[in-house]
């Protein structure tokens, strides 16, 4: 077993365990190279995660081995990585990690972290997302190339909106869409919002996207996951390691670069180059911010109302009935 090493990361040193360790067996990825990319990327990658309560899903026995989320500050912390209180759907608080400095990055990589999953909210106010955040999930018997076509619709009505998203790729087959939003509104509303959004893309490409909730009515299309704007769903940050073979990474992309890419070519290795030749795609999402106004309006004038949560979730109000379709029929 190699040696540990000491790292220094700005003013802090951080000590990797093991750092021969190997993480993707089929590439012969290990743990330091693992912490070496996160640090090659950690300007870009702190500017999505920064002062946001982040869930580190974590692969301690490498992609092979069972991977968990980590939703708690984990014992045993260095007292320089911060923390940001949330409150979960069930009402229980934690205190989530919240990064803020490159050495963070470090230290959750030597814990075995491959992707960093930040809530849409930013301290203090950790009830009001800033984020619009729209999940392209590609059904059995479509690919990255449906989710794409997907996006063209959804940067259409974006475009009508006024209103900019930020493409990423999800680092598998699916792809990702940021908004930024001011935080004037709550988790209720925000999913709202992406419902609203999703409704719309789905009425203009039925052949192509779906708002289905239950996987049996979805079809060979891609769907719009609006739950992952509830509280306490999150998705994998832009620059984070994905657990696939390839240690692909989720990545950044311009609308106009997304329909060219194919999302293997980007992995720990290719990532840092990348960023080093076509900067940070991403780095105007800050420059401004949206109202969801339209959306809401949109949302309050459909008649078919609110859609299922997840069902870890306790019921809410005005939500359908969480029947998978064919067994209500039964039933009846």
């Amino acid at each position: 077993m190699a040696q540990a090493l000491e790292l220094t990361v700005g003013e802090r040193v951080v000590r990797v365990s093991n750092p021969d360790k190997v993480y993707f067996p089929s590439r012969g990825i290990t743990k330091r190279q693992v912490v070496e990319y996160y640090l090659a990327v950690a300007e870009p990658l702190l500017g999505v995660l920064r002062d946001r309560p982040t869930t580190l899903k974590r692969y301690v026995d490498g992609v092979e081995g069972e991977p968990f989320y980590q939703k708690r500050l984990p014992k045993g912390a260095p007292e320089w990585v911060e923390t940001a209180r949330v409150k979960f759907p069930s009402g229980r608080p934690a205190d989530e990690v919240c990064p803020t400095e490159p050495a963070v990055l470090a230290w959750a990589a030597n814990l075995g972290t491959f992707d960093f999953h930040p809530w849409p909210v930013r301290r203090p106010d950790t009830d009001h997302p800033d984020e619009l955040r729209v999940d392209l999930d590609p059904q059995p018997g479509t690919g990255f190339a449906d989710a794409v076509r997907v996006a063209q619709v959804l940067r259409e009505v974006l475009d009508e909106l006024g209103m900019t998203g930020y493409p990423k790729t999800s680092g598998g087959r699916g792809v990702h869409v940021a908004v930024r939003i001011r935080p004037e509104w709550d988790f209720i509303d925000v999913r709202h919002a992406v419902i609203a959004l999703a409704r719309e893309v789905e009425r203009r490409a039925p052949s192509l996207a779906t708002t289905s909730w239950w996987k049996e009515e979805r079809g060979e299309k891609v769907f719009l996951d609006f739950n992952q704007a509830a509280r306490d769903r999150t998705i994998a940050s832009a620059w984070s390691v994905r657990g696939t073979a390839r240690a692909t990474v989720s990545t950044p992309v311009t609308w106009d670069l997304l329909s060219t890419v194919d999302p293997d070519d980007f992995d720990v290795f290719t990532v840092p180059q990348y960023l080093e030749e076509h900067g940070n795609p991403h780095a105007a999402l800050d420059s401004e911010a949206f109202g969801i106004e339209a959306l809401l309006e949109w949302y309050a004038k459909d008649e078919r109302g609110e859609m299922p949560y997840p069902p870890d979730y306790p019921k809410m109000p005005g939500e359908p009935m969480r029947v998978q379709p064919s067994k209500a029929r039964k039933v009846e």
